[in-house]
């Protein structure tokens, strides 16, 4: 993992996030929103490295852009992987797709590429409020399914 190892390194007080952006400005705007909410910031450059990442650290928000390291959503392949796994292996994170096609927080449109939300990227100057809306929500929509493994965990 490139980088400094004092911002790679998690501990438990960490709120992890974990972007894949290809455009400078995009990524240095989810970045700012995202350390402005008090989250550690980690930046995938690769497809490889981003599931890398993601395997190894459980992030409680992960920001795609449409065309992270592709010319279309079709050949992003961090997002296909994601949609390919299991439940299991993504619902600790909060997965927020960013874009030029979406319509912001269209819950079809989230559902249709198995992310938590969708956010238009002329919207990016409110980033910080849509990113607290998205883990907000999908804190309450996963509440009780929490709760339930928590509790099985302790049997």
């Amino acid at each position: 993992m490139p980088g400094d190892f004092k911002t790679q390194f998690i501990t438990t007080a960490d709120k992890p996030a974990l972007v894949a952006f290809s455009t400078p400005d995009s990524l240095e705007a989810v970045k700012s929103a995202l350390n402005e909410l008090g989250y550690k910031v980690h930046t995938a450059v690769t497809h490889s490295d981003f599931l890398e990442r993601f395997s190894q650290v459980r992030y409680q928000v992960v920001m795609i852009e449409e065309q992270f390291a592709a010319n279309n959503l079709d050949e992003n392949d961090s997002v296909k992987a994601l949609q390919n796994m299991s439940m299991n292996d993504r619902r600790h994170a909060t997965v927020i797709l960013l874009g030029n096609s979406f319509q912001t927080f269209a819950p079809m449109e989230a559902f249709q590429h198995s992310v938590h939300a969708v956010i238009n990227a002329s919207e990016i100057f409110m980033l910080k409020q849509l990113i607290e809306k998205a883990v907000a929500e999908n804190a309450v929509f996963l509440q009780s399914y929490r709760e339930v493994q928590g509790r099985v965990a302790s049997l």
